[in-house]
């Protein structure tokens, strides 16, 4: 058990699931510096569909967006995303801002916990000098420091906060051990105590490097195998029947971990002298694939007779994943730029993205069911339920003659579409 009061900074993917968890033991401050998202999760309304509005109303979360609200706590546990800029490097802009957030309101004995996604070194040597600024106490003697990356995998039910092998680290071995005390009182699964706050922050990089890597092999290997016309599911369906063979699978690579992490790496490595070949290869691959997935279904028009300009194309998903409204580093984005490079009239399609927020972040117009019709390339690229759920007699209504669908997620039956004389592409 603990003693201690908390505040979770940054209620989105991450911190809200935090902070319900901390809530239903003890009331906790709930801090975000978006006034419409603290008004919607006082009225129990959770955007980002994590958090069931059942557990939501039986957490005991003290909403603000008041920075001076956090002198109430002396756990404070830092959520905010880190995204990558235009130039693919670290933009650590959100974290500085909640250490600025917090800096002000530390007392002796606070103990202040970042989960964000950082490189090796960033907690101890771009957020502790700003706590130290703004607070006007010591690192390390008035107030102490630890990581404690998160797992969050946003839409997925099974694997959530309480339910995932928690990693913490601490300044000293005492600020730890209070530092896993606070995560166990709500981490079922249990906490692995790393040996250092660098060692934590490392883990979480390599983790989704690691499944970059992965999955970069597997769109390297769909790129030969269309070239030797070849289908690339069923190349890895029959490998996969080898005990051993890793189950990945090719596709666009986006979201706010997989797709960003590994430039956290790469930018330490790079500022440390040393060029990652290796991870920059991978990322070099699964940042193209967009543009070659367009290419396909240029080429099909092209083969079909087809204008390509003003030739209607249909994009279905915009999500960076099935059944989640997460916009964030969607790779879509990716497949819908190059296909205005051709001057083709594109919809775009989402029943899980909000059109307010997909307008705001990469100024798409999202379209209704009712336009998708006389299309000449309909492109699956999200696996959202409502589209495996779609009929084969409702795709081909909104098709024109001799249009091509394209299966970037493999889900759909291409058995059927072969006795329907509908030409079907995939990944």
């Amino acid at each position: 058990m603990h003693d201690r009061k908390i505040s979770v900074i940054g209620l989105g993917y991450v911190g809200l699931p935090v902070a319900v968890a901390f809530g239903k033991q003890q009331q906790t401050i709930g801090f975000d510096i978006n006034v419409e998202r603290i008004a919607e999760l006082k009225n129990g309304e959770d955007r980002t569909l994590e958090v069931e509005p059942e557990d939501l109303g039986n957490a005991d979360i003290y909403f603000t967006a008041t920075p001076s609200d956090l002198a109430k706590a002396d756990f404070h546990i830092i959520a905010v995303p880190t995204p990558i800029n235009d130039s693919r490097q670290p933009d650590l802009s959100p974290l500085i801002g909640a250490s600025k957030t917090v800096g002000p309101h530390l007392k002796k004995g606070d103990i202040v916990v970042y989960e964000s996604t950082v490189y090796p070194g960033a907690t101890e040597e771009d957020c502790v000098p700003i706590l130290e600024g703004l607070s006007g106490l010591t690192c390390g003697q008035d107030f102490f420091v630890g990581y404690s990356p998160e797992r969050i995998n946003p839409g997925d039910k099974e694997h959530t906060f309480t339910n995932i092998t928690k990693i913490v680290s601490g300044q000293t071995p005492e600020v730890l051990d209070i530092v896993a005390a606070v995560y166990s009182s709500v981490v079922t699964a249990g906490v692995f105590k790393a040996s250092s706050i660098k060692v934590a922050e490392a883990a979480k990089v390599i983790e989704n490097t690691q499944r970059d890597l992965n999955i970069a092999l597997m769109n390297e290997l769909a790129l030969i195998f269309n070239r030797l016309d070849i289908d690339t599911l069923d190349v890895l369906e029959a490998a996969g029947t080898k005990w051993n063979f890793l189950p990945f699978r090719p596709g666009l690579v986006g979201g706010h971990c997989i797709g960003v992490d590994p430039y956290y790496l790469t930018h330490k490595a790079e500022k440390m002298g040393y060029h990652p070949d290796v991870i920059l290869a991978g990322r070099m691959i699964n940042d193209g694939m967009g543009e070659f997935i367009a290419s396909q279904a240029i080429k099909h028009l092209i083969k079909a007779g087809k204008v390509v300009k003003g030739a209607r194309v249909a994009i279905m998903g915009l999500t960076f994943k099935e059944d989640c409204p997460d916009l964030r580093n969607s790779k879509v984005i990716d497949v819908i730029k190059a296909f205005q490079d051709y001057g083709v009239e594109l919809l775009v399609h989402d029943p899980m993205a909000d059109g307010t927020e997909a307008h705001h972040e990469y100024g798409v117009t999202l379209v209704n069911d009712d336009a998708i019709t006389n299309i000449d390339a309909l492109l699956f690229t999200v696996a959202h339920s409502q589209y495996k759920s779609l009929s084969l007699d409702t795709i081909r209504s909104y098709l024109n003659e001799d249009a091509g669908v394209f299966d970037v997620k493999c889900m759909l039956d291409r058995e059927a579409f072969a006795d329907a004389g509908i030409p079907l592409w995939r990944l």
